[in-house]
Parts: structure tokens; sequence; C-alpha cells
């Protein structure tokens, strides 16, 4: 009975971490405010260190709140072993071009054709696990990757639009933008997670250091990236210019997003994740219509999402089905 509230649990955090992200996102870069908008490098840094701070946190709570312990766990962990910590290097560097690149996304894309295109992060995940672990997949696994291209390809078709010309052209160069943003954070998204999991599966230190360690990266990255980007726009108005309430609910969303997932997933099978995706994606598509008015969905749209929802199902399903998938 417990596992099983642990599951449902899981499956309502899974939905409420995926959505909320996702129109909180996009209702930040779409709002109308006075003065200059928040800066996304600014929050992607802010996250980091946000990420760091509760990964501290969480290994000092592992070691009985002993103040000591810790100190010797970063010193062992990162300190002694700079070897070890710039393996983490390449994924920190790629998952910071993802962070960036997701507001970029969605500064240009309604938020439910970014959570449909977004999936094709499965596919990409998919083919570096064969390539780079060694992993092999089923039929069902291979059917679902080209349904979920269908239905990706779908969600992108052009609509009939009577809009004006000059908007229409606006519109389609910034949904161009979005896409192409969205497609390589999903290539960012698959290598980096499958080199992340090659390197846990290679090591016995806690997945919390190894977030330390990636966060500590990331930060570096992220702070060069915003001086190179913005650097003027920081020295006149400062790294915090236009955050407000809901800026700091993405970028706390964003941090602790990825260690909630972290702390849950052991309770969600394949089907549930399917079920978390599937029930998110129809959420951000009701409440970008009906809230956000920035969606006009079409029967070629629900089509595509509908393929790729039965995507998401065939790929855990066939994970389901045979428990041993890796030669490693």
């Amino acid at each position: 009975m417990a596992s099983s509230r642990l599951k449902y649990l899981s499956l309502g955090v899974l939905v409420f971490q995926t959505t909320s992200l996702v129109l909180t996102m996009r209702y930040s870069r779409t709002l109308q405010a006075d003065g200059p908008r928040y800066l996304a490098s600014s929050a992607v840094v802010v996250a980091e260190v946000m990420k760091i701070l509760t990964c501290v946190m969480l290994v000092f709570k592992e070691h009985s709140y002993s103040m000591r312990a810790l100190n010797s766990v970063l010193r062992q962990e990162i300190a002694h072993k700079p070897m070890e910590t710039l393996k983490l290097a390449i994924p920190s560097g790629i998952y910071t071009l993802q962070n960036n690149l997701l507001y970029v996304a969605l500064s240009n894309l309604d938020a439910a054709t970014y959570q449909v295109t977004y999936q094709l992060k499965i596919l990409t995940t998919a083919l570096f696990s064969v390539s780079m672990l060694g992993r092999r997949l089923g039929v069902y696994q291979w059917l679902s990757l080209l349904i979920l291209m269908a239905g990706v390809a779908l969600v992108q078709w052009p609509s009939e639009s009577p809009a004006a010309p000059e908007k229409e052209v606006l519109s389609a160069g910034s949904q161009f933008v979005g896409v192409m943003a969205v497609l390589v954070a999903c290539c960012s998204s698959g290598f980096a997670g499958v080199y992340f999991e090659k390197i846990l599966k290679e090591s016995k230190q806690s997945v919390w250091v190894r977030n330390i360690q990636l966060g500590m990266f990331g930060f570096v990255f992220g702070l060069f990236g915003m001086l190179v980007y913005d650097g003027e726009r920081v020295k006149e108005s400062g790294m915090f210019q236009g955050y407000n309430t809901i800026t700091w609910t993405v970028v706390a969303l964003q941090a602790l997003g990825g260690l909630v997932i972290a702390a849950v997933i052991k309770y969600a099978d394949n089907i549930l994740k399917g079920f978390a995706t599937s029930l998110s994606i129809i959420l951000s598509t009701l409440i970008s219509y009906f809230w956000l008015q920035d969606f006009d969905p079409t029967g070629v749209f629900f089509l595509g999402a509908v393929l790729v929802i039965v995507a998401t199902f065939l790929y855990g399903y066939e994970g389901k089905q045979s428990p041993n998938p890796s030669r490693a």
C-alpha cells in the first residue's frame, strides 16, 4: 500500500515539475513588464548555485549533519580527485548550453509545441545509449522511435493562418529559431545524459557529489557565457535585472527539478514515466490555450501529439519487457 502511494506521489511530482517549469518559463519570457527583461544567462548561473547548495545540504544530511564528515567528503571526492572531477566538465558544459537553449526555445515557441518536440530527446538518448553504452533496443523500441519522429514532424507541420504577412513571416522566423533550439537541446540532452550515466556506472561516488561537481563546472561555464553574451547589460543594470517572483520560481524549478526527479525516479517505472509525460503534454496544451492564450491547436497538432504519447508508452513498454537490455 505504501509502495503504491509512493508511485502515485512520484507521478504527481514528475507531472508538476515538468509542466510547471515549461509553463512558468514560457510565461516569464513573454510577460510584458516595466523595465528590462531578466537575462536567461543569469538565471542559468543562479540555478547552478542553487543546485550546488542543495546538493551540499543533501550530502550534509547523508553524513548525519556532521560538518567534519562533510568537509572530509568534499576534500576527498572533489579536491583530491582532480581527474575524476574533470570528467564532469564535458557533460556540465553541454548541460549549460542546453539550459540556455531552453530559454531561447520557450521565448519563440508555445509551451505545448515545445513539450511535444522536446520528446525527441528519447530518440537522441536511445541512439547515444546504443553507441556509447552498447545497449540493444528491441523491436518495439525502434518502432516507438519511428512513431516519435512522425509525431514531432506533424506537430511542426505548417498551419494555414489568416494572419497578416508581416506577422506570419515574423512568426515563422521565431518558430524556426525555437525549433532549432529544441533540436540542439535534444541532442545535447541525449549525449550529456548518457555520458553522465556512463560516469556514474564507472565510479562509486554519491550521485549528490557528482551533481556538486557538475554544478561547479556549470557555474563556471554559465558565468563565462553570461559575461561574453550579456556582459554589457550586466554592467549597466546588474546581474539580477528584471528579476521578480516568477523569475525566482523558474530558477528554483530548473535548479531543483532534476534533483527531485533523481530522488523519486526509483519509485517510478517506465509506464509511470510515460503517464507523467503524457499528462504533462495534455496540461501544457490546455493551459497554453486557455490561460496563456498563445496556442491555437489544429487537428494535425493533436494527431502528432497523440503519436508522441503513444511512442512514449511503447518505448517504456519494451524496456519493461526486457529487464537486461545492456551487454555491459
